[in-house]
């Protein structure tokens, strides 16, 4: 049979109809392609700045001032938070308040007069070696210069190639900057979330294809009942995950658990049940598995991009930091990488729970509210 153009045109159009017709996957194939463009191109930043900073200044000279405001003026530091004592800043480093934290002592003004060159302690929290290692760069070449202004007269001989004064820099959490500390916990919570939209998001959809919704809807079972029900048997399965990651990462990448291991299993239940109302959720609103697994792409992109698993995300703009913190990923991050590497406890991990737990709320609000309708 030769080649026929008016079938072959009739064949594209039906083609393009379809197409029109099936409005999310038209969708999905414009969206995600922007999704991409909007975040590489403008949320992405491998050098992050304006990262937040407290303060301890115990040396309320002019020398002191000076080099705090030398800091804020090199744009890497903002400094948000100041301090009054050393166990303030320990805290607001483990509890992630701040990303860097500057102790003078006492004795600086006095020590720099003597040309004794004092030692500023800098100490970072370096969980995530990327969103540290230009600013503590940036600093060191800093301290050549930032004081230069005030060193006169007498003191004007203090002005030479090397710095008046020393900094100490402490990187907390992770000071040989080994990527796999911050890599692998993360992957925990990027795996658990791919895994359990994916499935839990063909859950609903499945049912309709076979034909088997009818019988479920007929049933006196509460929407509830149905759809925590689907949720169970996947809880297992994320523990299985979550147990996987767990062995790799002491055995295989030797990732340091400074935390308690049983409180990180007790708080992943929280973020596995928030990906499963997820994955139930797009289930009640896709009408096949394809759109289904579509839109679980679709949450899982921004997530891993805005979350700070890839890059830092105090590195990212403003709008996209609040999208990002509307994601459980990105709290769960702060959790699992908080108590491996931290040892916080569940006191430091509160913060970052409660949105969690929102987000579970409003997901399973909307996933029982559409389950009803999902035959229509």
């Amino acid at each position: 049979m030769s080649f026929c153009f008016p079938r072959f045109w009739a064949i594209v159009v039906k083609e393009f109809i379809q197409m029109r017709r099936d409005r999310l996957t038209f969708g999905m194939m414009v969206g995600i392609p922007m999704i991409q463009l909007i975040l590489f191109g403008y949320a992405i930043n491998s050098n992050p700045k304006h990262l937040p900073t407290a303060v301890y200044a115990a040396d309320n000279s002019p020398f002191s001032r000076t080099l705090v405001w030398g800091l804020r003026n090199s744009s890497y530091f903002d400094l948000t938070r100041e301090a009054h004592s050393a166990a303030e800043i320990q805290k607001m480093l483990a509890e992630g308040e701040v990303q860097f934290a500057v102790t003078v002592p006492v004795d600086f003004s006095r020590k720099l007069s003597r040309g004794e060159k004092p030692e500023v302690l800098l100490e970072a929290d370096a969980t995530d070696p990327s969103a540290v290692g230009f600013a503590m760069a940036a600093v060191n070449q800093l301290a050549t210069t930032v004081i230069n202004r005030d060193l006169t007269g007498p003191l004007a001989k203090l002005q030479a190639s090397a710095p008046p004064f020393n900094i100490v820099a402490h990187q907390h959490y992770n000071p040989e900057s080994i990527s796999q500390y911050n890599i692998v916990p993360g992957l925990m919570g990027v795996m658990l979330t791919m895994t359990m939209i994916i499935i839990t998001g063909l859950a609903i959809t499945r049912e309709r294809e076979r034909g088997t919704m009818e019988n479920l809807l007929s049933t006196p079972a509460h929407p509830g009942e149905v759809i925590v029900g689907k949720i169970i048997p996947y809880i297992m399965v994320g523990y299985v995950q979550v147990a996987l990651i767990l062995l790799a990462s002491r055995f295989l990448f030797n990732v340091p658990f400074i935390g308690s291991v049983p409180l990180l299993v007790g708080l992943t239940f929280l973020f596995i049940v928030a990906n499963l109302a997820v994955g139930i959720t797009f289930s009640t609103i896709a009408k096949n598995q394809l759109q289904a697994v579509q839109m679980a792409f679709f949450f899982f992109l921004p997530s891993l991009l805005l979350s700070g698993y890839m890059f830092p995300f105090r590195g990212m703009p403003g709008w996209a930091q609040a999208i990002g913190e509307c994601l459980p990923l990105t709290h769960f991050l702060r959790v699992v990488r908080g108590i491996l590497l931290k040892g916080n406890g569940l006191t430091e991990c509160v913060p970052d729970l409660w949105p969690i737990a929102l987000f579970v709320a409003v997901m399973l609000v909307i996933g029982i509210k559409r389950y009803r309708q999902t035959l229509d």
